[in-house]
Formats: C-alpha cells, structure tokens, sequence
C-alpha cells in the first residue's frame, strides 16, 4: 500500500469520525456530547478534538450554552472513566498487560503511569485530563493504584472541565468567523491536509515502537 492510499484511509477514517460525532450532537445536544465524551474516556479512540470544538460550533450558532457543553463534556469524561477505573482496580497490572493490547497499551505504559502516580500522586489524574491522548488512560492506573473513587472524580472533573471549555472555545469562535472571513474555509482545506500527514506520522511512530518492543 502506497503513501497515497495510506493517506487516504486515514482521512477517510477521519472524516467518518466527525461524520458519527456531528450526528450525535446534533441529534443529542448536551447528552450527545456526555455520550461521545465517555466513549472517549472508556480508552476508545474517539477525538475529543472533534467533539468538543464541534459542540462550540452550536454555541455559535445559538443552540446550546458554552458553560453546559463544557459541563457536558466533563460529566462524559467522569462516566466513561468508570468503566476503565474499575478494570484496574478489580482486576490490577494482570488486567491491563492482558487486555490492554487491544487498545495498544502495553507493561511499558503501565510502567509509565506508575512512575507518574509514584512522583505526583492523586494530583497526576488532574494534571493528565487536561493533555491530548494520556487523558483517555489515566483511568487505568489510577485503578491500579486504588486511589479513592471520591477523589478520583473529583480531580477528574475538575481537570475535564477547562480542557473541554478551551476545545468548546475554540470552536465558538470558529464558528462566529465562519461565514464572515471567506479566508476561514480555504485555511481549513489546507489544516485538513496538515492533520492527515502529521496522523500517519505519529500512529507510524506509535505502532512501530510497540511492534519493537513486542519482538525484543
């Protein structure tokens, strides 16, 4: 398979993606966006890049209130983190090094995440809700480290909240610019390329890092 068609898997993929996440918004507004929001935080790659920008977009437009899509998106965030929580906690480091390659996660990450919570504590699941990627899993070790499901959502929500505030934002503002700077959609052509080559970099860098690992 060629570059090219590489290429155009991925932004097939892609545009898939925000095809479902706008049909959810739209069709579900704020419960929509819980709902993606937790799909998203139950470590199923589903861009919280697009959904929350996306929700700012009705902001925009006047069908929903910046504050509750940011609330939405962190509520999403505290539900869907359940799941992935309890798999730690219940079942441990066994668990995760036996699931966890099906979401290619894998005793090096574990690893990783352990140092994290042995250098920052509780206050590492706050400071990982508001990175890209790491916010999906943090979840996971956090079970393994049975830190108090109080606290746990706690810190969760209020790590959630300015991540999914900044992205809702951010598409606000996007929206308000629309239809009034022409310039707007031709700079979108040309991020969307952007997107496309800077995904196949780094999901190239990500499994074949994985792919060593596995065969040392």
């Amino acid at each position: 398979m060629g570059e090219r068609d590489s290429m155009s898997i991925l932004h097939t993929i892609i545009a898939a993606m925000a095809t479902f996440i706008i049909a959810v918004i739209s069709a579900g507004g704020y419960l929509g966006i819980v709902l993606l929001m937790a799909i998203e935080s139950a470590c199923i790659p589903l861009p919280s890049e697009i959904i929350m920008p996306f929700g700012g977009y009705l902001v925009s437009t006047g069908e929903l209130n910046l504050y509750l899509v940011a609330t939405a998106g962190a509520l999403g965030c505290n539900l869907g983190s359940i799941p992935a929580y309890e798999v730690g906690k219940r079942g441990g480091r066994a668990a995760i090094l036996r699931w966890g390659k099906y979401v290619l996660l894998d005793a090096h990450d574990l690893e990783l995440s352990e140092r994290f919570f042995a250098r920052f504590g509780s206050i590492a699941v706050l400071i990982a809700r508001m990175l890209p990627v790491v916010r999906s899993f943090i979840a996971l070790p956090a079970g393994v480290a049975a830190m108090p499901l109080g606290r746990f959502h706690l810190y969760t929500f209020i790590g959630s909240w300015p991540f999914c505030f900044g992205l809702a934002w951010i598409g606000m503002k996007l929206g308000e610019a629309w239809d009034s700077d022409p310039r707007l959609k031709d700079w979108f052509h040309r991020l969307d390329a952007v997107i496309v080559v800077a995904g196949l970099v780094v999901v190239g860098w990500f499994l074949w890092t994985r792919w060593k690992r596995r065969v040392r």
